[in-house]
């Protein structure tokens, strides 16, 4: 799937990333940068993941995640601001490309959270 040119906006803003899972106990939540967002060729989502340990409990138990990422700075469908809503796919990875990429840059991460998007809409 092909990466909007107005989300590739977003992204070089400041701004929050909520990503929500869901598990066996019931949804979740987690929060990231905007800035710590990569896009592999493939064109999934690559995330650093500290710590993640529900997240990636519950991508265990079922890969399906939602995020939304905004920006107040990028001109959106109404005016000042712009937001995407993601669903997708995602997987916790320690090797490989995807985990180099983001390696490199953040030396802290444990394991990639890259998410294949189904679907990404403009919100806003």
């Amino acid at each position: 799937m092909m990466i909007p040119e107005k989300l590739l906006e977003v992204l070089k803003q400041d701004g929050v990333v909520a990503i929500a899972t869901l598990g066996q106990d019931g949804p979740h939540m987690v929060n990231t940068w905007n800035s710590y967002i990569r896009i592999s060729e493939e064109g999934r989502l690559l995330i650093p993941a500290g710590y993640m340990n529900r997240t990636e409990a519950n991508i265990a138990f079922n890969p399906e995640v939602l995020l939304t990422i905004g920006s107040s700075k990028v001109r959106g469908l109404h005016g000042a601001g712009a937001g995407f809503l993601i669903k997708g796919k995602a997987e916790f990875v320690t090797s490989g490309p995807d985990f180099d990429l983001l390696k490199s840059t953040f030396s802290w991460l444990r394991a990639t959270l890259a998410i294949t998007p189904d679907s990404i809409t403009q919100t806003w």
